[in-house]
């Protein structure tokens, strides 16, 4: 199949600046380009992904920096639209920008796809027919954290968390919360601290999770911030006191390494990075960015990757119906939706939010310093259907439910 040779124009948005760049939103544009310059060469990428670009197409990128808030967002965004005349847009980190963009997408009518951003907030509360979200929601993250919690500190009675004040950490908490109660009826919560995000210094917050006695310390800090609460509370003997648990804590291994202390729980967003299966698509993504950055890539570049892919299954899917011909947005849309693909991460199922929502396993380790070199043991995967809600029920309802798997 050939498809028309004018390029496909993506915009791509991740952080380009500030405390979440070097962690998260740089990775994330490594994985665009070395996906996209091997992609259009074709036939470099493993099967099923071996066509050139879209469907024959070449693929042009357009990055814009997620920095600056969600009023800069939703003004980039329609740039992007309107002067630039992308054909889709891929991206968004934040939850704040990510539960802003969609509303602005249906009314330009541009196909969105949000590649990182956890909220569940978003197909949850709200029914989009132009933006997708391909990675997991946070629901996710949060209760496989607490099945790994119980499974390996059984006799976890107080819990505290330190998570980032707005909608990322308030769901991130909630759900976790909650599935702990969920599974252990007797959990206490001794603190909850919510820091405002970017706040950098966590001196206080520390002082209050040394003195709660909490047996488990939850976060779903990112980024810049991330790193500096590790940074903060290690020297102060958090990480000794208590059984730290980083949702997102991935991608820090390479850049804090040794500094994360033996016994800390770290997560993925999803089977990436570290936690992802020895794929042939795996294999090829690890090999390719390595030979171009001399690094390996963490989660933020798996799931841009993810989404990519995604893009192009359904592009191609869409082609494939149309009888060779260039799709429209219409019809890449109806291929999207519900779609199941694989990735270096696995397989990925658009099952939620009438098929606009993916849904993926995850897993998590536990730190143990070799050497004075970071490894993960323990390492512990968990299914789709046990950490991601039925399709119809909301996250908080689901928990409540005990999980129960239908409405």
């Amino acid at each position: 199949m050939a498809a028309d040779e004018k390029p496909i124009k993506i915009g791509i948005v991740t952080f380009l600046s500030g405390g979440a760049a070097g962690p998260f939103g740089v990775p994330a544009r490594n994985g665009a380009e070395v996906l996209v310059e091997t992609l259009n060469m074709g036939g470099k990428v493993p099967a099923p992904y071996a066509t050139k670009g879209f469907g024959g197409s070449p693929i042009e990128l357009v990055f814009i920096d997620e920095a600056g808030g969600v009023t800069k967002q939703v003004t980039e965004f329609r740039n992007l639209v309107q002067r630039q005349n992308v054909d889709l847009v891929i991206g968004y980190i934040s939850s704040g920008d990510a539960i802003a963009i969609p509303p602005v997408a249906e009314e330009l009518k541009k196909l969105t796809v949000i590649f990182d951003a956890g909220t569940p907030r978003i197909f949850e509360d709200g029914s989009y027919k132009y933006v997708f979200r391909t990675g997991a929601h946070a629901t996710m993250d949060n209760v496989a954290a607490a099945y790994y919690v119980m499974e390996n500190k059984p006799k976890t009675k107080k819990i505290a968390g330190i998570n980032q004040n707005y909608a990322w950490g308030q769901d991130s908490w909630n759900d976790f919360e909650a599935a702990m109660k969920a599974l252990n009826p007797g959990t206490q919560v001794v603190v909850s601290q919510m820091p405002k995000l970017m706040a950098g210094q966590y001196g206080a917050e520390i002082s209050s999770l040394l003195s709660s006695g909490a047996d488990v310390v939850h976060s779903s800090f990112w980024g810049g911030d991330l790193e500096a609460f590790v940074l903060q509370a290690v020297p102060r003997g958090l990480f000794k006191k208590s059984t730290v648990v980083l949702t997102a804590g991935e991608t820090a291994m390479f850049r804090l390494g040794s500094q994360i202390p033996d016994g800390t729980i770290l997560g993925g967003r999803g089977p990436h990075g570290v936690f992802a299966p020895d794929n042939e698509l795996n294999r090829w993504f690890r090999k390719a960015y390595h030979d171009r950055y001399a690094l390996f890539p963490t989660y933020p570049a798996y799931k841009m990757v993810q989404a990519i892919l995604g893009v192009k299954a359904a592009y191609e899917k869409a082609m494939a119906a149309a009888g060779g011909k260039a799709p429209t947005q219409d019809q890449i849309i109806a291929a999207l939706e519900y779609l199941t693909y694989e990735t270096p991460s696995g397989k990925v199922e658009m099952a939620l939010g009438k098929g606009h929502q993916a849904i993926q396993g995850t897993a998590y380790g536990t730190v143990k310093q070799v050497k004075g070199k970071l490894t993960l043991v323990n390492i512990k995967q968990y299914p789709a259907t046990k950490v991601n809600p039925p399709e119809g029920v909301k996250s908080e309802d689901w928990i409540k439910s005990g999980f129960k798997k239908t409405k």
